[in-house]
């Protein structure tokens, strides 16, 4: 690395792939796009991970493989303390506190700097490496945020192209493989496949994780067909709605065309909330 002091994200992926077999360069990159992590770039847009950044992304690793967290409660177990360490989480079962941030010196970046360049150096105290700011990083607001009940859950969803896997959807959403082929088998989340691999886009994603908070109650996939079926009536009720616009195929209908769909479907959302509060009423006491 000639000396340098922070890694690139292949060299991350080297370095923490023995501890967390499964991660990959697309998982890191999601963790970034949900506002988990934002390492440096350099002038030319490559990512910059010093040693806190390492660190915190261990720290979630760890959240998401010991403790099966989800992504919004490691997001707001993420504080800092006043040495730049991730706050401690709680396990679940025995209380200790696990904290993701307490390596021993060398530090990961610059113990694999100074053993790149060579034994002499790699023996060497080399303390502990920051930003240049000295400051570790904070995480960023994801690009959208939907809650999906008024104050208990937030689904983070990048809306991008499909980039992960089977196995890192899983991972990220905390269900299992299986969870996420049933998920697919009823028809509520859907892949592309790509040169023999199928990959899941972040609305996959957001489904999943709703669907992972559904399991907690020991609702199932096959339970929540109901809700493919309404969206598949509603979404045809629409079509119909925008379909005489679409026919006059010039961009201003057709943008006017996409502008309807989007208000109507921010409407029949906030109808949907209003009538099931309604139906409920008699069970929730009115709030």
């Amino acid at each position: 690395m000639n000396g340098r002091p922070y890694l690139s994200i292949g060299q991350v992926l080297d370095l923490l792939k023995q501890e967390f077999p499964d991660l990959t360069i697309s998982k890191i990159r999601f963790l970034e796009s949900q506002g988990l992590l934002d390492p440096e770039r350099t002038p030319s847009g490559y990512r910059k991970f010093y040693d806190p950044d390492v660190e915190r992304l261990r720290y979630i690793l760890r959240a998401q493989q010991e403790q099966y967290l989800p992504l919004k409660v490691i997001k707001g177990r993420l504080g800092t303390d006043d040495d730049g360490e991730p706050e401690p989480v709680e396990a679940p079962s025995s209380g200790a506190r696990v904290r993701a941030a307490a390596p021993a010196a060398p530090t990961p970046v610059r113990a694999a700097a100074a053993a790149a360049r060579g034994p002499s150096a790699a023996a060497e105290d080399l303390g502990t490496s920051r930003h240049p700011s000295g400051v570790a990083p904070k995480a960023t607001p994801p690009a959208v945020l939907r809650a999906v009940t008024e104050d208990e859950v937030e689904v983070e969803s990048d809306e991008g192209p499909a980039t992960l896997t089977i196995e890192e959807i899983a991972t990220v959403s905390g269900l299992t493989v299986a969870d996420i082929s049933e998920l697919e088998r009823f028809g509520l989340i859907a892949g592309k496949r790509i040169a023999g691999t199928t990959y899941y886009d972040g609305d996959c994603v957001t489904i999943a994780g709703v669907a992972a908070r559904f399991r907690s109650f020991g609702v199932e996939a096959r339970h929540l067909r109901m809700y493919r079926t309404a969206v598949e009536r509603e979404a045809g009720f629409f079509e119909q709605v925008v379909t005489p616009m679409l026919k006059q195929r010039n961009p201003q209908a057709r943008r006017q065309a996409v502008e309807t769909l989007l208000e109507m479907s921010r409407l029949g959302s906030a109808l949907r909330d209003a009538v099931l509060r309604l139906a409920l009423r008699e069970y929730t006491g009115g709030s």
